[in-house]
């Protein structure tokens, strides 16, 4: 896998196997708790699993169209000291993919060129 991240939408507990199965090392979730309501799985019920295979596992929760820049900084600390690749994820992806992108402008991010 070439990308140090990639983005995806909701994930649950039941995909943490497949996560590890495409090579990730680590995960960042970026969608608060309950913003799909009941049927949207926890955080800790992701992170349980995650590390129940080896997964680093980071909630970073990020209000949807409200990223700052101390999200922004914070993420990259995240990014530079997690072992990649990383899989962020957030509803649809679009949260996280913003973040990473705001980061990689603010060259913020150590392995990128």
């Amino acid at each position: 896998m070439s990308n140090p991240v990639s983005f995806a939408g909701q994930i649950g507990p039941e995909h943490v196997q497949q996560v590890v199965d495409k090579g990730f090392k680590s995960v960042i979730n970026n969608r608060p708790d309950l913003e799909g309501g009941s049927d949207q799985p926890t955080s800790a019920q992701i992170e349980d699993a995650a590390r129940n295979v080896g997964l680093d596992y980071v909630y970073q929760p990020i209000i949807s169209g409200q990223i700052t820049e101390l999200d922004v900084r914070e993420f990259a600390n995240h990014y530079n000291e997690l072992p990649k690749p990383i899989l962020m994820f957030c509803r649809t992806g679009n949260r996280a993919n913003s973040l990473y992108q705001i980061a990689k402008q603010m060259d913020l991010l150590d392995d990128e060129e």
